[in-house]
């Protein structure tokens, strides 16, 4: 509420002289209406809703991990992560594509490995090593091109799809529905089922990057494993084989 104080010193004062009048505002019902403002918004305001990485996480149950588990060996496809260092434990870069030096080591169906050669290497030339590259002049490259091609099938279904999506044939729920039936359609034989596992030195960037690449290539069957000895073993062979120059 607004106040006016009239000032009166003492002395004399000049004839026809006007009286000074002195202004007090107090904001103290202004303070107690804006927090009422800040109660009101905060109340009816909708909040931003993150975004968020969808993950299939593991069941405790033991009959739902066994179904999990199984899977055509043509279908299987296992990405082992790994990631370069130096001395200190820092992640490298890699000077082809000046991003971190991720490895992405990959197998098809079952690990097989052989007795050691004459050299004391394992016999194995099934693992192949890729990196995290994407889309180069528009055409998939490194480990994008190499689930983009298992995943085919079911690729070329959605990009029919998303056409009538993209001419307003089909709405976003109808483009939804029927993409998910897509990814999840039992019918269709060569859907992979991806098994992706962090080597010790990965970085949570690597891990993140295959999460994202599953995403990209329309995969709906991938699963997060453990590295195990015979994997360890494969990534060993596979670099005493193919040193860097």
């Amino acid at each position: 509420m607004a106040q006016i104080e009239q000032s009166d010193k003492g002395g004399k004062k000049k004839k026809g002289a006007q009286k000074k009048m002195s202004i007090h505002v107090d904001f103290t019902p202004m303070v107690d209406m804006n927090m009422l403002l800040i109660t009101f918004f905060m109340l009816c305001t909708t909040m931003i809703k993150s975004q968020t990485l969808n993950i299939s996480l593991p069941s405790n149950e033991k009959v739902e991990q066994e179904q999990q588990n199984k899977a055509k060996e043509s279908q299987a496809l296992t990405l082992i992560l790994d990631t370069e260092r130096d001395a200190d434990g820092n992640v490298k870069t890699d000077p082809e594509t000046g991003k971190p030096a991720h490895v992405i080591y990959y197998y098809f169906g079952k690990p097989d490995i052989a007795d050691e050669n004459k050299d004391g290497l394992l016999d194995n030339s099934i693992l192949k090593a890729e990196k995290f590259v994407g889309n180069v002049n528009g055409q998939e490259q490194g480990i994008r091109k190499i689930l983009h091609d298992k995943n085919k099938t079911v690729l070329e279904k959605i990009a029919v799809l998303k056409k009538d999506w993209k001419d307003k044939k089909i709405n976003d729920d109808e483009y939804q529905a029927r993409a998910k039936e897509i990814r999840n359609d039992s019918l269709i034989q060569d859907r992979p089922v991806v098994i992706i596992k962090a080597g010790p030195n990965a970085s949570w960037e690597s891990l993140i990057g295959a999460l994202d690449e599953m995403q990209i290539n329309q995969i709906s069957r991938y699963q997060i494993d453990n590295i195990n000895g015979v994997d360890s073993a494969m990534i060993f062979d596979y670099i005493a084989k193919n040193p860097k120059k």
